[in-house]
């Protein structure tokens, strides 16, 4: 059997969050909240490491940046925005259809940085 093609996203967050990746044992991302109409994983993991380490630390003492794979086919429905410089690069995922998304995720979620 031949295995899907995956495209390696990162996701920084914050305590949170993670919290509730762990309790899904790290294999999809929570529901968003109203005021979360959109979720963003990012394609380059410098840019998950500034926002992880400038915004979420200082707004909750600690900032992580998540690595996992999603299945290459089921991205292609979102189209890659840049939010600024040239790889300043997300995908914008309607909250409605986070849990097909999370269906896709290959794998696990995993924590590849931690700042304080």
């Amino acid at each position: 059997m031949q295995q899907r093609a995956t495209t390696t996203l990162w996701r920084p967050t914050g305590p949170e969050e993670l919290d509730l990746v762990r309790e899904s044992e790290w294999r999809a991302w929570p529901p968003r909240l109203p005021e979360q109409p959109i979720f963003y994983p990012v394609l380059d993991e410098e840019y998950a490491i500034r926002i992880a380490r400038d915004w979420n630390v200082p707004a909750s003492g600690v900032g992580y940046v998540t690595r996992f794979e999603v299945d290459s086919e089921f991205l292609r429905r979102y189209p890659v925005q840049q939010a600024g410089g040239r790889t300043i690069l997300e995908l914008w995922v309607p909250a409605e259809e986070l849990e097909e998304f999370n269906a896709h995720i290959v794998g696990r979620i995993e924590v590849v940085h931690e700042f304080r």
